[in-house]
């Protein structure tokens, strides 16, 4: 983990600042704009307190100009030796991994993986300093596509602006509000602002040599849903206290619903019980794969299946004031190559462009519209449905709960080492 004053410098230096003559307010859509000083204005006309004054507003915009030109640099410039901060250590629960915390054999087999350690752990520390900028600079009245903006170029800059294959954005960002629990990010043209009342999740993915790091958080700008938030987070912090090498994937869903469900949320008078949603789950992560095939449910669904050594999961965990369960539903922004794709034979000279051109700049990766045209594709969107419907590509809609229900998540990344379990994306923050 960074220390705090060295991220909170790096934010500061990065906040564009807007200055006027004619001070109006400062744009309820400009990220981390300012109103200007109008100390000018207040000394009139000619007089040394007016001649003061406009050498003070002068110097004041000679220096906000001067912070337009700082920019993002890449991780790599501080941690020039390539040992990035580790995560939060946690022991294995079952008394029969006991043994591994001092195995000896364990710790020399956790050394012939560090290479794959270090890269999650570059990207976890990337992944704190962009969600560090997130929250310091997320407003309400911004718009959907200006914070996933904010987010993505921010983790690109972190990353060394390298090739979307080699070190980046890990999937699309997700910004899904109130009763839509998942899998929202804007598509191009995408006129939806953040409001003050609103609850937002922010699911964000940083990927180093396909080391996806997958840590989500609920953003609020009111208290009355702190029930809610805590709720989830103490899910989710239960999740990663049950994990671990031979724990049943059940049994972890029974802990987290426990401790969910115990929580109730009080608005406008009413209260509302604090359901998991139970077709949602946490998730292991294969190599450039987001999804790898192992569900880590958030209700005791009775599944057998155990984590293994040197696996990674995503623990994270959803609690809603509506009814606990999602359907898909809205305009489509999420795709990612099915698992099998090169087996399913593609019709049309468009479809074959489109797929190669996605092949190339996104592999296995998710991926959404937005990349597509920062891609350079254009008039794609027939041919992309088309590869839908022949089984290439998946599309992931928005998954929504009621309309006026809301919805909160909290998502960590862990890494089953074969002596320790690692919380690699952990921070201050949550």
């Amino acid at each position: 983990m960074i220390a705090e004053e060295e991220v909170t410098a790096q934010v500061a230096d990065l906040k564009v600042e807007q200055t006027s003559t004619s001070n109006p307010p400062a744009s309820a859509g400009t990220i981390g704009s300012v109103a200007t000083d109008g100390e000018a204005d207040e000394g009139g006309e000619g007089g040394e307190e007016g001649e003061t004054a406009a050498k003070k507003s002068k110097s004041k915009k000679n220096k906000n100009k001067n912070k337009k030109k700082k920019k993002i640099t890449t991780i790599d410039n501080s941690y020039a030796d390539g040992k990035f901060p580790e995560g939060e250590w946690m022991e294995y629960p079952l008394e029969v991994n006991l043994y591994r915390t001092t195995s000896e054999e364990k710790r020399y087999d956790d050394r012939l993986l560090n290479n794959k350690w270090e890269d999650f752990r570059k990207g976890a520390e990337i992944h704190r300093r962009v969600r560090h900028k997130a929250k310091s600079s997320i407003k309400p009245g911004m718009t959907m596509t200006e914070i996933a903006d904010l987010i993505e170029n921010s983790t690109r800059a972190y990353s060394g602006n390298v090739h979307t294959k080699t070190a980046g954005i890990g999937f699309p960002t997700g910004l899904s509000v109130n009763h839509i629990a998942a899998h929202y990010t804007p598509n191009a043209g995408d006129k939806n602002v953040l409001k003050q009342e609103d609850v937002m999740k922010v699911d964000i993915g940083v990927h180093v040599n396909g080391c996806i790091v997958d840590s989500a958080f609920t953003l609020t700008f009111d208290d009355k849903y702190d029930s809610l938030l805590q709720a989830v987070k103490e899910a989710t912090n239960t999740g990663i206290k049950e994990a671990g090498i031979d724990v049943r994937l059940g049994d972890i869903g029974g802990a987290i619903q426990e401790v969910m469900e115990s929580y109730e949320l009080e608005l406008d008078g009413k209260t509302y019980p604090i359901k998991a949603i139970r077709n949602l789950n946490g998730h292991n992560i294969g190599d450039y794969v987001i999804h790898g095939g192992k569900t880590v449910p958030i209700v005791n669904n009775g599944d057998t299946t155990k984590m293994e050594e040197g696996e990674t999961f995503a623990i994270e965990t959803f609690g809603s004031t509506g009814e606990g369960y999602v359907i898909p539903q809205g305009e489509c922004s999420h795709y990612a190559l099915a698992h099998e794709y090169q087996k399913v034979p593609v019709m049309g000279d468009r479809c074959q462009k489109l797929l190669s051109s996605i092949e190339s700049n996104f592999g296995t990766l998710p991926w959404c519209r937005r990349y597509l045209e920062r891609a350079g594709e254009d008039k794609y969107l027939l041919a992309l449905n088309q590869l839908v419907r022949q089984g290439v590509v998946e599309d992931y809609p928005p998954l929504v709960d009621v309309r006026g229900s809301y919805t909160a998540q909290y998502e960590h990344t862990i890494l089953l080492h074969p002596h320790k379990k690692e919380v690699v994306s952990r921070g201050d923050d949550y």
